[in-house]
């Protein structure tokens, strides 16, 4: 079960928000026991994308030997 705090990784483009499927945020709260969760993905100097809505089939737990891989976002 994902958790506050647990870094998860998007399944799906969110265009509006510059967010790519294979980001990784950090959950920041868990609604309705799991129904829905309020993610924040930052930059790697740590400055805030967004902070989104999601519902529980739009993110998904790392797996073990995922690796990260950098990118550009359009727009801070």
């Amino acid at each position: 079960m994902i958790e506050e705090l647990d870094r998860i990784v998007l399944n799906n483009d969110l265009p509006v928000y510059g967010l790519a499927k294979g980001d990784v945020g950090t959950v920041v709260m868990v609604h309705r026991g799991g129904e829905g969760y309020e993610v924040e993905f930052v930059t790697l100097e740590g400055e805030t994308v967004a902070v989104v809505t999601l519902e529980a089939n739009q993110i998904r737990q790392i797996r073990r030997r995922e690796i990260a891989q950098a990118r550009m976002v359009a727009r801070v």
